[in-house]
């Protein structure tokens, strides 16, 4: 019987840098993932003659050639830089409330504070305050989280890091501008969280805005599908396996330690160490006896609340971007200024008010569909729960309609969508369920309350032999899960004393 020095269970972002890295260390590794291809929410499908992008909108951390983010130098280290097409996006975003308010902010802080101050004149110096803050807050906050050993940070040092770590997001908007409609353009990421700025920390939002300004956001030609092959190719190239069609059923446990795994054909494959890239709920409840987990993990489970997934309808056309009025790659779609009814409607099977968010990939590279055509996803944020209360016969009348009403609302923006589309397809909650196999098919991990974010949590596994990784411990998002699972890798090769 095979065994390995590590077993990573899911080739999602997280698990695939983690064995690539260890891999390429010379650790013998296997990567069990139960779909037939690797990448978990970096996938792509293919309808007629458009292949689909699932989830990537904006790459960060990459930074340019000339001054590198963190997550070009780990694909520099992986070996995979340079044979990916990285394609740095010229806009930041689009914010549109149809008939009131249509701004473009470009990844440039000059820009953006002098657009900002043009269309809000009466705001102009607190829009240069806010972003003045931003930039130190983030820097001290850079400076601090560094700090080792004995010496920590202190509040003479740090002053904004201490003075606006514990504040959310809404606070600091507040504290700044008076107009609604400005507090929107700039909080516009927030469905990149899952949460508004009221729910969301200010070094969130304060971490999105300055990584997509400074590092700038990118793309990747050929897809999120592109850079998980690239990733698995750097794993098979060094001597590592990867299994597909493959699902964990058990984690072995021996003498307190994870040993280990069982998958779904009754194999036993011994391991030195088993790193977890499934929800951390999955991994405690459904791949552990419940003996084996210490009550405290249950207890950790039970004061977290699981994060959103969404309805996405996937289009493609047969023309062009500009004949459909798309003059950007990110265009965020609000139906008014109240972020907090957007949220709260993330909740509900309403069709009323839904915040959107479409992305033209072909507005980035026009490579990225066949000559003459293009794509672009239409997402909205929902929680499972009212999607698990539709009646089984019911399910695609439900999804159809939601399908319309996104189609509608966007269509006040991009008058001629409909006229044009050649293919579609459309995912809900219970689709992303089934796909990649977490707790409510939640697409970023738990909800990123403050409370759930570093410094305030440790990922740990309380389980010798036994490491974490993913959305549900590093938070959603692609840079963090790429970074968290080189991390990992990180933690093992020290221990193996590599």
């Amino acid at each position: 019987m095979d065994s390995y020095d590590v077993v990573v269970i899911g080739a999602g972002n997280a698990g695939l840098t983690t064995a690539a890295s260890l891999a390429q260390k010379g650790v013998s590794v296997l990567v069990c993932e139960r779909h037939n291809i690797p990448g978990g929410c970096a996938t792509s499908f293919v309808r007629g003659r458009f292949e689909f992008e699932i989830a990537l909108h904006q790459l960060s951390g990459m930074g340019t050639p000339e001054y590198p983010g963190p997550l070009r130098n780990l694909f520099a280290s992986l070996g995979v830089l340079d044979k990916l097409e990285f394609i740095e996006m010229t806009d930041l975003y689009r914010v549109v409330v149809p008939g009131v308010i249509d701004v473009t902010l470009k990844p440039n802080r000059e820009q953006i504070v002098r657009e900002l101050s043009k269309r809000f004149p009466k705001e102009k110096d607190a829009i240069e305050r806010f972003f003045d803050l931003i930039y130190r807050f983030f820097m001290e906050l850079i400076t601090a989280a560094g700090r080792k050993g004995a010496d920590p940070p202190t509040r003479e040092e740090f002053p904004l890091y201490f003075g606006y770590l514990f504040k959310n997001a809404q606070e600091v908007l507040d504290e700044h501008f008076t107009d609604p409609y400005l507090k929107l353009v700039i909080a516009a990421y927030w469905p990149y969280a899952g949460l508004p700025p009221r729910l969301l920390s200010f070094s969130y939002l304060a971490g999105m805005l300055f990584g997509y300004i400074e590092f700038k956001p990118y793309h990747v030609l050929g897809g999120s599908q592109a850079m998980s092959n690239a990733l698995a190719d750097v794993i098979l190239g060094n001597g590592g396996e990867i299994r597909y069609n493959c699902p964990v059923t058990k984690i072995v446990m021996k003498d307190g330690r994870a040993a280990g795994v069982v998958t779904e054909d009754g194999r036993t494959v011994p391991a030195r160490y088993v790193v977890s890239n499934a929800f951390r709920a999955n991994t405690y409840l459904d791949l552990l006896d419940p003996d084996e987990v210490d009550p405290s993990v249950i207890n950790g489970l039970r004061g977290k609340s699981v994060g959103p997934s969404a309805v996405c309808v996937y289009m493609g056309f047969d023309c062009e971007p500009d004949e459909l009025g798309i003059t950007e790659s990110s265009n965020f779609i609000y139906p008014d200024a109240d972020m907090d009814k957007a949220y709260d409607q993330m909740r509900s099977l309403s069709t009323a008010g839904n915040a959107m968010m479409l992305s033209c990939y072909d507005k980035m590279h026009p490579d990225f569909s066949p000559k003459g055509s293009c794509q672009a996803a239409l997402v909205n944020l929902k929680y499972t729960d009212p999607w698990l209360r539709v009646e089984p016969h019911r399910y695609f009348e439900e999804k159809f309609k939601w399908a319309d009403v996104m189609l509608k609302d966007a269509e006040k923006v991009f008058p001629a969508l409909r006229d044009h589309i050649e293919e579609i397809d459309i995912s809900t909650p219970l689709t992303h369920m089934r796909y990649l196999g977490h707790i409510q098919g939640a697409i970023y991990g738990f909800d990123q309350f403050m409370k759930d974010q570093p410094p305030f949590v440790t990922p740990k596994s309380p389980i010798a032999g036994l490491l974490e990784t993913g959305a549900s411990i590093s938070g959603g998002g692609f840079q963090p899960t790429l970074e968290n699972g080189a991390k990992v890798a990180r933690v093992i090769l020290r221990d193996m004393g590599a």
